[in-house]
Formats: C-alpha cells, sequence, structure tokens
C-alpha cells in the first residue's frame, strides 16, 4: 500500500529551491520549522529498533521531530495535554465562543505576530469577563481556555480565538456557582461591540511599537494607521457562539481537534508535482450543496501559505483565564 502524500514529502522536494529564491525573506523560525518537518521520523533524527519478544521479527521507529508546525508531531502531544486538563472540566454546559480580528488587522498581524496576537488574547479575555461581571448578563467570575489559529481552511490569513467556556461562574464573594441560562451564554452583539472597541484603542496605544513594510509601509505614519482603522469602527466584528457541548465528553472531543491543529493536515493533501499541490479545503462562504472542494496552489505559494503561520519562538498559542489561570486554577 503506497504511504500517502505529506507536508515533509513537499519540503523535501522543493524546499532547498524555496529557500534559495527566498533568502533574505524568511525567518529563523520559519527555517526551524521547515528543517524540523522534513527531517522528522527520519533516519536524520535517529530512532530505536522494537523487537517482538515471541517472533524476534524488527522494526526500526524514527524519532519524531516534535516540532509543533508539523502535521505529523501533533497527534500525541494533544492527547497528553487533554488528559492533564481532564481533571479540571466542570460537571456543567461548555459553550465554544469564536473571536475573529478584521482582514484590515490581519494583515497588521502577520508583520507583527507577537504583539498583535497577544493583544487577541488579552482583548477577548477583557471582554468576556467584563461582560459576564456585568450583574445585567450574568454577575460572575469568569473561567476559560482559548486556543489561536491564525488560518483558514485554504491557509490564508484569519486570525481567530476559539474559547471554551463553561456556561457560567463564580459569584462575586466566590461563595457559589451562577449558571448562565440553559442554551444562551452571553449576547453576541455586546461582546462583539465591547471587542472591537477594546481593540482599536488599544491597538492604536501599540502604534510606535509596530513595524510596517511592504504594502503596510505608509502606516508607519500615525495618520494613516488612523485612517485605515477608521471604517473597523463602522463595521461588526465577527464573534460568535455555538450551541452547548453535549456533556463535557464532547469539550474533550472537541478540544483534541483543536488545540494542536497546524495549519494544514497530511490528510488533506492529494497530489503534488514539480509545479503544484492540490488539496481539499472546505469554502464555508459557498451557497452550495457542499463546501468541500479542492484547490491547487503554485508549489511556491503552498509553502508561502504554510509558514506564515509559524509563529514566533516562545508564543503561547493555548492559554487560560481567569478561574482556570494557573494561580487560580
Amino acid at each position: 500500500m503506497a504511504r500517502s502524500l505529506e507536508v515533509a514529502d513537499i519540503f523535501r522536494r522543493h524546499g532547498p529551491v524555496w529557500r534559495e529564491r527566498h533568502r533574505g525573506h524568511i525567518s529563523l523560525g520559519q527555517l526551524k520549522a521547515m528543517s524540523a518537518i522534513e527531517q522528522c521520523r527520519s533516519a536524520i533524527l535517529g530512532g530505536h529498533v522494537l523487537q517482538c519478544d515471541d517472533c524476534a521479527a524488527a522494526q526500526v521507529a524514527y524519532n519524531s521531530c516534535r516540532n509543533r508546525n508539523c502535521p505529523k508531531c501533533q497527534g500525541s502531544a494533544a492527547r497528553q495535554w487533554l488528559a492533564d486538563r481532564q481533571a479540571e472540566l466542570l460537571p456543567v454546559e461548555y459553550y465554544h465562543v469564536v473571536f475573529t480580528l478584521p482582514a484590515r488587522i490581519a494583515d497588521i498581524a502577520f508583520q507583527n505576530p507577537a504583539l498583535v496576537y497577544d493583544l487577541l488574547f488579552k482583548v477577548t479575555a477583557e471582554t468576556l469577563r467584563t461582560i459576564a461581571a456585568d450583574p445585567k448578563h450574568l454577575g460572575a467570575n469568569l473561567g476559560f481556555t482559548a486556543v489561536l489559529h491564525t488560518w483558514g481552511s485554504a491557509m490564508t490569513r484569519h486570525p481567530h480565538l476559539h474559547c471554551i467556556v463553561p456556561g457560567g461562574g463564580l459569584s462575586p464573594d466566590s461563595e457559589r456557582w451562577i449558571p448562565c441560562k440553559r442554551g444562551f451564554f452571553l449576547p453576541v452583539r455586546v461582546l462583539s461591540r465591547l471587542f472591537r472597541r477594546l481593540f482599536l484603542e488599544q491597538l492604536a496605544a501599540l502604534h510606535d511599537l509596530l513595524k510596517f513594510h511592504g504594502k503596510l509601509k505608509k502606516l508607519t505614519e500615525s495618520e494613516a494607521f488612523t485612517e485605515h482603522l477608521a471604517p473597523l469602527r463602522q463595521t461588526e466584528w465577527v464573534v460568535y457562539a455555538k450551541r452547548p457541548f453535549a456533556g463535557p465528553e464532547a469539550v474533550l472531543a472537541y478540544l483534541s481537534r483543536y488545540t494542536h491543529r497546524v495549519a494544514i493536515s497530511n490528510s488533506r493533501l492529494i497530489a503534488c508535482d514539480d509545479r503544484e499541490v492540490t488539496f481539499k479545503w472546505k469554502d464555508y462562504r459557498s451557497k452550495e450543496r457542499t463546501r468541500h472542494k479542492t484547490m491547487t496552489l503554485a508549489i511556491d505559494e503552498f509553502i508561502r501559505r504554510f509558514l506564515q503561520h509559524v509563529l514566533p519562538r516562545g508564543f503561547h498559542r493555548i492559554r487560560h483565564f481567569g478561574l482556570f489561570a494557573n494561580h487560580l486554577r
């Protein structure tokens, strides 16, 4: 049975030429991610021999790279993370709330990932905790886990936070649990508008620390930056809450698919030749009966799209807030 196509195959075959072509425009983190994926589970990283005690049959098992961008290394990491989290699940409804950044800010985030993505976590947490603490809505202190994804199904820039939130929180005096209304968490329009206001205010405060190049270089000027963000004050930002999960077990099953996901999994790859890569993707905007489609990209563009989602070294893409923060848990 033929082995399925992998991202590692594409990098091994086309990576050297791509790196030479883009020399000087690739970050150290991107180079390390490419190298790790190319070497993963190969003789370069070494390995060990598995031998059956009964029949003496032997099999060589090569070591994994354990890079968080490698499609092959996330399964075991996700299972271990979930095992650590299982004891923390509460016997209540859980909700899935998603906060998405507009495209104009996604471009700024691509050039300033550490600052802008960190701000996304901060403002999302402030938004959820502020609205939940309001007695008009819940009047409770929340705890939740947030996971950063920076991609859409076609590996384009689409930064958003997936928040897994229990349906309720502790009273201000921490003496009792206050549940939300069954089947309803918090009003998304109220969340959206506070999220928009807080994010634009705090992004403007960071302007002097942001770096701009290429088509965004003009944003170095404060007036141009203000003008660039002005239309975003009049549009609705995408914040939505999905239906509650069917119990804690469903939360774990969901998290296992989301916490350690990378820009594209090997299972979505279909074919690769000397010029192009074809893969499966889901068109969420399509009005057709099926949203599942195939896309073909030039090798150069496929690698570029994959690597634009490599986060800065040391950046935590899974974070816990409120009651789930480490000092309170």
